[in-house]
């Protein structure tokens, strides 16, 4: 996945190793656009209309997509693989960007059926914004299944906590603030629950003094350019902690942060203004923090 992963078990299992070591090449197998032979290199070549078997987990993964562009209005997009490529974010390298979609919604060019999927139009399916966050959620099933009750799971800076630790301490994160930006830190708990964040200071380039963020607004067909620097949000499940995160950031902070407050999503949005770093909060993450 281009990143790296760790996990911290009190009192692990045998096989604990092997078993996470199988979890993610299962993942990197199933949807990683960077292996030729993975199922979602398959699915992005197969002819436009024909339909394609996916595997349980990459399935489940973009019905989730698609229910999080639907919900968002199509910011969080699973099929802008196109764009992101197109931008020099994606296995290609390409670096001549397409100002304008190839398709007017990506995500809306996908349809799912009884286990298969495909694509009425030249989109592809891009899974950054998610997959990590159903890779974490994969392994923390795995260790529960191997007997593990404490233990802190991460990938790429997406993390779940079960239990606690052996001083029945939980489990405490400090959210990672965005560079140069005079923020307060955000010390979470994390028992039975996940966290991720987006941020435009980890996979971004610069070009004529601009910088060009690795999430793309599908949209306009471009890098996000609303000035949001980072999205935290806490959720039951990683992988929609992930998907929230993504779509945070390509809403930006009005709208974004509206539409997780209406859904009850716990989230902080770092937003760059004035030369310093402005904070935002939803009132379900204000309330976990009293």
């Amino acid at each position: 996945m281009g990143t790296s992963w760790s996990a911290r078990i009190v009192d692990a299992p045998p096989g604990c190793g092997a078993a996470i070591a199988d979890v993610l090449a299962s993942v990197i197998g199933e949807m990683s656009n960077w292996e030729a032979g993975s199922d979602i290199s398959r699915f992005n070549g197969s002819a436009i209309g024909a339909w394609v078997p996916l595997p349980p987990g990459m399935m489940t993964v973009l019905q989730a997509g698609l229910a999080m562009a639907r919900l968002s209005g199509g910011a969080f997009d699973p099929a802008v693989g196109r764009l992101v490529d197109s931008w020099g974010f994606g296995p290609s390298g390409a670096s001549a960007p397409a100002t304008r979609p190839n398709h007017p919604s990506p995500w809306t060019a996908i349809e799912v059926e009884h286990g298969q999927a495909r694509r009425l139009a030249d989109v592809t399916l891009d899974f950054s914004g998610i997959a990590k966050g159903f890779a974490v959620d994969a392994l923390a099933r795995r260790l529960r299944d191997l007997g593990a009750r404490h233990f802190l799971v991460e990938i790429g800076g997406e993390l779940r906590g079960d239990g606690v630790k052996p001083d029945g301490q939980p489990w405490w994160v400090d959210v990672e603030s965005p560079p140069g930006l005079a923020v307060p830190t955000l010390r979470v708990a994390l028992c039975g629950l996940s966290v991720a964040t987006s941020g435009d200071y980890r996979r971004f380039r610069l070009e004529g003094g601009a910088r060009l963020s690795h999430s793309i607004d599908p949209a306009s067909g471009m890098p996000v350019a609303n000035d949001v620097a980072s999205v935290t949000v806490l959720h039951d499940s990683a992988m929609m902690a992930d998907a929230w995160a993504t779509a945070i950031t390509v809403m930006g902070h009005e709208r974004g942060m509206a539409l997780a407050t209406r859904h009850g999503i716990a989230a902080r949005l770092i937003r760059r203004e004035g030369g310093g770093g402005q904070e935002y909060m939803t009132p379900a993450l204000a309330a976990m923090l009293d």
